[in-house]
């Protein structure tokens, strides 16, 4: 392999030309791919490189590592943010209030995370003197579109480089490379039967086996949730409390966001809940085939609307799932900063001021439902729902009038295209 690659032609204006690089933020997960890229960049591009390391709620990361191999490598500094806090209230919050779910299935944990990765990522470059921001995506994937789309809105002065998209290095070239510059391949150099990216709301595994529509998932994707044959033989019911759309209590124990997602992660975890095999529309247009696993977003988000659906109208509930969906296919496509998910922000709030209550999910070997109710702004009066006589809210006499009315134009629309039926 030579010792230095050229650049691909510039095909958008915020891409670097190598003249134009003299600092780079580097995104660095301490995997393979970041770390020879924090090595190549440095070789490419004659190139300083600062690394920032973003934790969203990883499970099993040690971070100290990461920032010691970093700077091993030739880094100026490394960052390393914990930003759980920031993702859970600015992310994962306005995703809840939406009932988020792209696909009807993926919850868009990844999705939520990369635009906080690229606001720090403009900030922390600027704080360094950087000029240019690097990225691990590949050209096949949405992810850079939702870092380059947010770097270019927040910072369109700021060059961006993607190495794995144009240097055409398969695994082997890339282990090659490690070896032949002392970077410590982590895990070995065995293949990884998956593509894998998590944070505290939720696991994603893609590509190998899974790729194969024949076949069911293999039971080595699942390190996150148990697999529902193995969960409890009882069921566990957990109560779910909101205040004006927002979680705070689990079992009446109020909890801090964060500390309330990974409880409730760990409750779905033990249940086998949360676990999603999906096919999916990619922005680029790829379909393929995802495996999630979302204990915390399979209890909250089904909680969440179930609470919603009590305290709406009917109208509102029947209009708010087609505002839900607008907002998941933004986030999905990596257009956070789009002036229409500003003005979809403000009508979730304005719902979410009356969902306060209790949701009590029962969870049982993979499912998660809704078995208790109760709000104090709850549209629900248990007398008016029975088939007792009442002297509520209106009078059982009146309904005759209201049906002749509300059937009217259907009544007469079925005469009308009906009539040459009855003149033969």
């Amino acid at each position: 392999m030579s010792e230095r690659r050229h650049t691909l032609a510039k095909t958008a204006s915020y891409e670097a030309d190598p003249d134009e690089v003299g600092r780079v933020l580097l995104l660095y997960s301490g995997g393979l791919d970041t770390s020879v890229m924090l090595k190549w960049i440095q070789d490419e591009y004659d190139a300083e490189v600062v690394a920032l390391t973003v934790n969203l709620g990883q499970p099993d990361e040690d971070y100290e590592v990461v920032k010691g191999k970093a700077v091993a490598l030739g880094a100026l500094e490394c960052h390393v943010i914990d930003a759980r806090e920031e993702f859970a209230r600015d992310y994962v919050l306005p995703a809840i209030k939406a009932n988020a779910l792209y696909g009807g299935g993926y919850p868009l944990f990844t999705a939520l995370g990369r635009p906080l990765i690229a606001k720090l990522a403009v900030e922390y470059a600027k704080q360094s003197g950087c000029d240019t921001i690097a990225h691990g995506c590949t050209g096949k994937g949405n992810d850079q579109v939702r870092i380059e789309a947010t770097v270019a809105t927040l910072a369109p002065e700021m060059k961006i480089i993607a190495p794995v998209r144009g240097w055409q290095m398969g695994r082997e070239e890339e282990i090659e490379y490690a070896r032949k510059h002392g970077i410590p391949v982590k895990g070995g150099t065995e293949a990884p039967p998956y593509s894998i990216d998590d944070n505290l709301w939720g696991r994603s595994s893609e590509g190998g086996p899974i790729e194969d529509l024949d076949e069911p998932p293999r039971d080595d994707v699942f390190e996150l949730v148990t697999h529902p044959t193995k969960a409890p033989d009882m069921p566990e019911d957990v109560a779910v409390e909101f205040e004006r759309g927002v979680p705070v209590a689990l079992d009446g124990e109020r909890l801090e966001l964060v500390e309330l997602l990974t409880r409730a992660g760990d409750l779905g975890r033990r249940h086998g809940v949360g676990i999603v095999d999906h096919i999916e529309d990619r922005i680029v247009g790829l379909k393929v085939r995802d495996i999630y696993e979302v204990p915390a977003a399979a209890i909250i988000l089904p909680a969440h609307k179930e609470l919603e659906k009590l305290t709406g109208t009917i109208h509102q509930n029947n209009f708010k799932p087609q505002l839900d969906t607008q907002w998941g296919f933004l986030v999905y496509a990596g257009l956070w900063h789009e002036p229409l998910l500003e003005n979809l922000n403000a009508y979730m709030d304005s719902v979410s001021e009356q969902v306060t209550g209790t949701i009590t999910m029962r969870l049982y070997k993979g499912s998660a439902v809704p078995v208790k109710r109760s709000s104090p702004n709850a549209l629900y009066d248990k007398d008016l729902a029975g088939f007792g006589e009442s002297g509520g809210l209106f009078s059982q006499q009146a309904s005759p009038g209201f049906i002749e009315l509300w059937s009217l134009q259907s009544r007469m629309a079925y005469r009308v295209r009906n009539r040459e039926r009855k003149d033969t």
